[in-house]
């Protein structure tokens, strides 16, 4: 994977992959070293997330799996019930981000290069960019590859996988990293699976299962009938853990003066 094709160097850590002369050292080391850094600047972007109570979760698939949809309309579901911001990778465009603060919600957008995945480096820099005091969510649109984004920690602490019915559902058996690395599995478009005869959800599951793994699976449509409850009962749930775990306790968005600075108004977006 990355430690074959190069695309372990990226812009947030490319310094790391020079010795003190600013000279470029041996290939092995270097990708051994990479990801010994990552991990190190994963477990960093972690306790940033802890400290300030916030829910980081690392959202996954493969191209046009609907991850950007199922983000819009989760903003408009919950935006009212929860300070969310979103961090978008992707190769090239600001296409994505530009979406979601359409809805009103902070979004950084990563452009990686030539980079098939988004690491802790890159998401660290992002925070830069992101006050991270009274947030309550944050998404992580991966890069959009079955491969790559499994094998790298961002600091997150779930990960979703989005599989879509328009895909076979043979996936997790031939991306098995990916789906090993799932917390959940989500099946997204589901309103299209009236009008496909070659989608079976009980094959997907039973691929998924396969592998070991008991992690749960649901539906999801974001587009024309959005079909949403199992999705944000989880991430309820799933944050209400968390914050049990941690001690903290939710906060209403209209107790923090800067709630603002997290949702600007629609009429300041993209400023």
């Amino acid at each position: 994977m990355c430690e074959t094709c190069g695309c372990t160097i990226t812009a947030g850590n490319v310094h790391l992959t020079r010795d003190q002369h600013g000279h470029d050292g041996p290939v092995i080391e270097v990708l051994q070293d990479l990801l010994a850094a990552n991990d190190r600047t994963a477990e960093h972007n972690r306790s940033h997330f802890n400290e300030h109570g916030v829910f980081a979760i690392n959202l996954m698939s493969s191209p046009g799996a609907g991850k950007t949809a199922l983000l819009e309309a989760t903003i408009d579901a919950l935006g009212d019930e929860y300070r969310i911001a979103v961090i978008e990778g992707d190769l090239e465009t600001e296409n994505d981000a530009a979406r979601i603060r359409a809805r009103g919600v902070r979004a950084v957008q990563i452009t990686t290069g030539s980079a098939c995945h988004l690491d802790a480096h890159l998401v660290h820099q992002a925070l830069h960019e992101l006050p991270l005091h009274g947030l309550d969510l944050l998404f992580i649109e991966n890069v959009g590859n079955l491969v790559c984004p499994a094998s790298f920690d961002l600091g997150q602490h779930r990960n979703v996988v989005l599989l879509s019915v328009t895909e076979g559902d043979d996936k997790p058996a031939k991306y098995p990293v990916m789906f090993r690395a799932a917390d959940l599995v989500v099946l997204s478009k589901a309103d299209l699976l009236d009008v496909l005869d070659d989608f079976d959800p009980l094959r997907a599951e039973a691929a998924l299962r396969a592998l070991g793994r008991d992690t749960p699976v649901i539906r999801a449509a974001a587009r024309r009938t959005p079909a949403l409850q199992p999705w944000l009962d989880w991430l309820r749930r799933e944050l209400a853990q968390h914050r049990k775990a941690h001690n903290q306790f939710a906060v209403p968005a209209t107790a923090l003066t800067g709630a603002a600075l997290l949702r600007p108004a629609r009429s300041m977006v993209g400023d």
